[in-house]
Formats: C-alpha cells, sequence, structure tokens
C-alpha cells in the first residue's frame, strides 16, 4: 500500500500515525492509515474485506476508531488525496463508511448498515449508523449524550445511539451506577437505535484501557436495575411500528426521529434554549433524568400543544414548565394533543 500511494501520506518525517501495542509486548508498533479518500485504497480495503469476512457471510460492519485514531490527531501535517489534511481531514469517516456502502451495494445488497464512532456531513447517505463514542461511566456524560444526540440529527444523521452506561469503567455492584444504568437505559429507549455496550469493571490484562472486563449483560445490575431495565426493553417493542413509521417518513423528508423542541415549535422562543428533553417523532416528549438520586423532573411543556403525563394522565396546556415524580423505575414521558403512541399496550 505504501508503494502504490494508498497511505495517507505525511509531509514531513515519517509514514508513521500512531503507535499502538503490539499484542502482549510491553512495546509499540509504529501505524500508518489507508487514505480513505482515494478510490483505489477503498477498492484495496474491499478486497481485504470481501476475502475475510465477505466471503464467510458477514454483511454488517462495525467501523470503529473511523477518524481515524491517529496520534496525535493533529491533522496539518497530513496530506490525502482529496487535498491537504488541514482541509480535508474530517472527510476521512465518510469515505470510509462509503468505501464499504458502495461495495456492498456492488455485491448486490440492497441493505446497508454499519456501526460508525465518527461521521462527517453526508455520512447518512452511506448506511451510517453514529454512536458516541467511548464516553465516560458518569450522569454528567448521559447528560451530555442528550446535546450530542440533538446535534447529530439537526446536522441530518438520522441514526444515532450511544454505549448505554457510557463505555469506560462501571462497576456493576456499585449501587451509585446501578441507578445509573437504569436511567441511561431510559433515555437509550428512546434513541433512534438502542444498544447496550461498555468496558466494565473490573478490567483486566494490560494498557491503559485492558483486554476484558466485567459482567454488561441486562442482569448483571441486581434485581431491581433487572425489573427497570426489561421494563425499558419491553417499551421499546411496544414502540416498534411507531418507530418505523416515523423512520420512514424521515426518508422522505430528512426529520429525524429525535427531535429537539425547537426544531418542532421554532415559534417558541423558549423551546430554543432547551437542551435536556426531545420529542421522539412527532407526538411523544421525553425528559431523560440525569441527576444521581433524583425523584423529580422539571419539565418545559411547548407552547402550541396540549401535553398528556403518561404516569399520571394529567393534561397541561404548553407553555409552561411542570414538575412531575421520576422515581427510579419511570421516566417522565408526555404525549402531545390527542395523539395514542403504543406507550400503555402490553408487550408482545
Amino acid at each position: 500500500m505504501r508503494a502504490a500511494g494508498l497511505l495517507v501520506a505525511t509531509d514531513n518525517g515519517a509514514e508513521v500515525h500512531a503507535d499502538w501495542p503490539d499484542g502482549d509486548s510491553p512495546a509499540e508498533i509504529g501505524v500508518a492509515f489507508y487514505d480513505a479518500t482515494d478510490d483505489r485504497a477503498r477498492d484495496f480495503l474491499w478486497e481485504k474485506i470481501h476475502a475475510s469476512y465477505y466471503k464467510l457471510g458477514i454483511r454488517a460492519f462495525w467501523l470503529d476508531a473511523c477518524e481515524p485514531e491517529m496520534r496525535p490527531g493533529h491533522p496539518h501535517n497530513l496530506s490525502y488525496a482529496a487535498g491537504p489534511g488541514g482541509e480535508v481531514a474530517n472527510l476521512y469517516p465518510r469515505e470510509h463508511a462509503r468505501g464499504v456502502f458502495e461495495h456492498l451495494r456492488a455485491a448486490g445488497e440492497s441493505e446497508v448498515l454499519s456501526l460508525t464512532r465518527s461521521a462527517w456531513a453526508g455520512s447518512q447517505r452511506y448506511g451510517v449508523a453514529l454512536w458516541s463514542g467511548d464516553i465516560p461511566t458518569t450522569f454528567p456524560a448521559l447528560a451530555g449524550s442528550i446535546r450530542a444526540g440533538l446535534n447529530v440529527a439537526l446536522s441530518g444523521i438520522p441514526w444515532w445511539t450511544t454505549d448505554i452506561g457510557g463505555f469506560h469503567g462501571g462497576d456493576p455492584g456499585d449501587k451509585t451506577y446501578r441507578e445509573l444504568v437504569v436511567r441511561w437505559f431510559q433515555f437509550g429507549a428512546f434513541c433512534p437505535v438502542f444498544r447496550l455496550h461498555g468496558h466494565r469493571e473490573p478490567r483486566t490484562s494490560h494498557g491503559p484501557v485492558g483486554d476484558g472486563g466485567g459482567p454488561n449483560e441486562v442482569w448483571a445490575y441486581g434485581p431491581e436495575a433487572y425489573e427497570a431495565i426489561t421494563a425499558m426493553l419491553r417499551l421499546r417493542e411496544q414502540l416498534r411500528p411507531y418507530i418505523h413509521t416515523h423512520l420512514r417518513d424521515g426518508e422522505r423528508t430528512g426529520i429525524p426521529l429525535m427531535r429537539p423542541l425547537l426544531l418542532a415549535f421554532p415559534d417558541d422562543p423558549a423551546a430554543w434554549d432547551v437542551e435536556d428533553q426531545f420529542l421522539f417523532g412527532p407526538d411523544i416528549l421525553v425528559a431523560p433524568v440525569t441527576e444521581f438520586g433524583a425523584r423529580q423532573r422539571r419539565v418545559y411543556l411547548p407552547a402550541g400543544a396540549e401535553w398528556t403525563h403518561t404516569d399520571s394522565g394529567r393534561r397541561y396546556t404548553g407553555g409552561e414548565h411542570v414538575t412531575v415524580d421520576a422515581p427510579l423505575d419511570s421516566i417522565p414521558l408526555f404525549v402531545r394533543d390527542d395523539a395514542e403512541p403504543p406507550i400503555h399496550q402490553e408487550a408482545q
């Protein structure tokens, strides 16, 4: 690949972009990245993917670390087929996903999905489902994930998710962390993609991250958390027809499933300042709990609609803040006007 000019080049110095652990050795090995902006390099990568994965039946790919993860991550010494690194480096995750997408389609696949850690404008046209990366296992990280998801939605990328519970750490036996996992599941059930992932304690093996970690199944967090988590799993399943309907609408209109309030209520000035709640489709207002020990939640209800609190059945006129109960096993939800999304039905 170096001889053919298929690697990201450096204007000065060695063509090495990062140092990574090399197996069990304490020494690190220099790594260079292929140039995803070069169609020849994307073709070459596909030859390897096809031989080692596609021919064995694998059809969906997790395109991790697709920024790519250079160390240090400074682009200005780099040269790509598309231009200088300072101008084009952020195209990398989109072009990487593009190469996988176009070759899978050429191989006859009509539906292509790639889970990616990074994206760029236009990534959505290449079957990208974006997640927020290796984030901390903290309540502030949960709160930040709401803001991140809303910004991704406004950037035109409809499929987005997080590592439920965060990625780095988290002890399944810790009471505080168990509460965080429950609250994160409640948020995750109302993300476009619903998935659990993380590198739990105790970690094992060498290196700053480690090769192995503790249990992360939904039953690993104790009976109280398990009951609350499985309630969210059932609710998500009940919402499947609603979710599919509005994802399909988004294909036509570009309106994301996860919607900032300002998108649906642009004439309400207060809606522009809300960054910790959102609409899930047109009819469900979601107000995740992002503080440890909180059992109430202050919620803004946008003007121009009436809202029914699903737990109490109480109806409110929009344009005001309300405070509702938020026990550990419940996330505050409000239904717009006379809509009847499948929130209360028994799970199949």
